[in-house]
């Protein structure tokens, strides 16, 4: 699904996002190709709802201070813990790789928060990176917390897209790996969404949330650590857990 106005109103935002200055009406139907009457009703509504000002007379617009109020106050109602940023950075000190916290959304695992390793060739991982649940290993970790309903509810719905060599291409295979890592003890990405990448993922419940911790980078680096890779992320969710309840 993508609904135009709202995809338009979202790309907008990362446009000024990248290139971080106002932008006039004309640059930025030029940027998007949009019809100027239809860049004029977009811009004048998000002005006129105080979502964009003009930081000069004539100088262009640029999104207001609203943004940041609205998005707050959705935070402080039901804000991510601290200490699980405060967890990432350990693993991502620890393992050396990329440390990610991810939650579902529909049919896909959502990154939520991250810290990047500081290898020049690494996994990157920008919080809001959308990933399918069932072709990568944050994605079954989240699968496998999901009551057996829900989770066949979206593994009928799923597409089964041949990213690489080593995706999983039906929902039995799915669902075999899901036993095969929960027996293991971690699930485990061989490449299967982005060639070459892989990682070592693990549910992480909280009361009232769901989310997955994912050590990720090169194939060539994380492989042949996963059980070492596991390992540490079984004791940092062990002491922030313990933490949480001192």
């Amino acid at each position: 699904m993508n609904v135009k106005q709202a995809a338009n109103v979202l790309d907008l935002m990362e446009f000024f996002a990248a290139h971080k200055q106002p932008a006039t009406l004309a640059e930025i139907a030029r940027h998007f190709e949009w019809p100027r009457s239809s860049t004029f009703n977009l811009l004048g509504t998000l002005a006129s709802r105080g979502y964009l000002y003009e930081p000069k007379a004539r100088g262009g617009f640029y999104p207001s201070p609203l943004w940041m109020s609205l998005v707050r106050q959705v935070e402080s109602a039901d804000p991510i813990p601290q200490q699980l940023h405060q967890m990432l950075e350990a693993l991502q000190q620890r393992t050396g790789e990329t440390a990610i916290l991810a939650a579902a959304s529909g049919a896909h695992a959502v990154f939520v928060d991250a810290v990047e390793s500081p290898h020049a060739i690494r996994y990157t991982a920008r919080p809001g990176k959308m990933v399918p649940l069932h072709v990568t290993a944050t994605g079954r970790a989240l699968l496998s917390q999901m009551a057996p309903a829900d989770r066949a509810a979206i593994l009928r719905r799923a597409t089964f897209e041949r990213y690489t060599a080593t995706t999983l291409m039906s929902v039995a295979a799915v669902e075999k790996e899901i036993k095969r890592s929960i027996e293991r003890g971690w699930f485990e990405g061989n490449g299967e969404f982005t060639e070459d990448l892989g990682g070592v993922a693990l549910p992480l419940k909280m009361p009232h949330r769901q989310f997955a911790i994912l050590v990720a980078g090169p194939v060539s680096r994380v492989k042949a650590r996963s059980g070492e890779l596991a390992g540490l992320i079984q004791k940092e969710i062990a002491r922030n857990l313990r933490d949480a309840d001192a």
